[in-house]
């Protein structure tokens, strides 16, 4: 049950992905050009995901427990720290240069693009990377 629910959510995510047109590299780097081409639909899209997560949030929070039952693990207010701004940082850098960031990557790999195959195994190679320095520093 858990694979089904799984698969569902992941193509209902893909779906609105390629709905959207996050999926197209041009669509995001023209909602990052602001002085020029700027297209809105990535901020549209952003506010629809949210309208959506700020309810399921609320309810987690609470319920204390997903809608199967199962304990959820929310992040909590944290300090701003070093890990926090780099990871951000190389987000922002490599979403900005390519236009595309996880979620439409994978989409976009199944397309049989090779900008996206080169994309998913630098997101592979940055986690390892990001791993290792993390449990280095704990």
């Amino acid at each position: 049950m858990n694979a089904l629910v799984a698969l569902v959510a992941g193509l209902l995510f893909g779906a609105g992905l390629i709905l959207s047109g996050m999926t197209n590299p041009a669509n995001v780097l023209a909602f990052l050009d602001v002085t020029g081409d700027w297209r809105p639909a990535l901020a549209f899209t952003m506010a629809g995901a949210i309208a959506v997560t700020l309810p399921a949030y609320a309810l987690i929070r609470r319920r204390g427990s997903t809608l199967r039952s199962r304990v959820a693990r929310l992040a909590t207010r944290g300090r701003i720290d070093l890990p926090l701004l780099a990871g951000s940082a190389v987000f922002g850098v490599g979403w900005g240069l390519a236009g595309i960031c996880p979620g439409p990557g994978v989409v976009i790999l199944t397309t049989g693009d090779r900008r996206a195959f080169a994309f998913v195994v630098a997101l592979i190679i940055g986690t390892v990377i990001g791993r290792r320095f993390r449990d280095r520093a704990e």
